[in-house]
């Protein structure tokens, strides 16, 4: 598989589906498993594991290496990592299920963990309860 461009918005996935709040990217890149899952346990602990987080990337692209000082060459690589390949608009996390201040802080502390900037997004017919 080529490394490939990445242009152009995302086709699909740039809507809130699930949750009330989410994170949009505003540029491309790749994303590995492992940063999706320092996100994730980011916003979880922040949140205090109250309410619901919806993940909406998977890493399904391999990338593979070949291993130090081997000659050119003897076929590809071993699979290194998996990555997820993320257009601008791209929806990353959904939360729902906490107020708004406690959404937002918990995506920007997850949002740190990701190589991408970022967007907190709200749904449109979000109305803000009172308890």
């Amino acid at each position: 598989m080529q490394k490939g461009k990445m242009k152009g918005n995302t086709k699909r996935g740039a809507e809130i589906s699930f949750g009330s709040f989410a994170i949009k990217t505003l540029e491309e890149a790749w994303i590995t498993g492992r940063q999706i899952e320092a996100a994730r346990q980011a916003i979880s602990r922040y949140m205090k594991r109250e309410g619901q987080i919806w993940i909406r990337i998977f890493p399904d692209k391999p990338v593979t290496k070949k291993p130090a000082e081997v000659r050119m060459g003897k076929g590809k690589g071993a699979p290194e990592y998996f990555v997820a390949r993320i257009s601008p608009g791209r929806i990353l996390f959904e939360a729902e299920g906490v107020p708004v201040d406690v959404a937002k802080e918990a995506l920007r502390l997850g949002a740190q963990k990701l190589p991408v900037a970022t967007k907190f997004v709200v749904r449109r017919d979000y109305v803000e309860e009172s308890i």
